[in-house]
């Protein structure tokens, strides 16, 4: 962890945040008057989708597939209007 004040984070935000994103830091804590204020760290990665989380925790009747079908094409429609 680095401390840098506010004028230096401010002068060299593209040199620090180039530093998280290769690893060099994990963070820096940026401070004001010799008080830490703010940390800088990188953002956790998305895990990614997970599939079938809710697998077999809801049961559909047969009228439902018509219902899904219609939900399903108001996804797929164009509703947005140019202006």
């Amino acid at each position: 962890m680095q401390v840098i004040n506010v004028f230096n984070a401010k002068t060299h935000f593209s040199k620090l945040i180039e530093q998280i994103v290769t690893g060099e830091q994990n963070e820096f804590v940026i401070s004001r008057h010799g008080l830490p204020v703010a940390r800088l760290v990188p953002i956790e990665k998305p895990k990614g989708i997970v599939l079938g989380l809710a697998q077999g925790e809801f049961e559909m009747g047969d009228d439902d597939v018509d219902v899904n079908a219609d939900i399903a094409a108001s996804f797929l429609d164009n509703h947005i209007s140019r202006s």
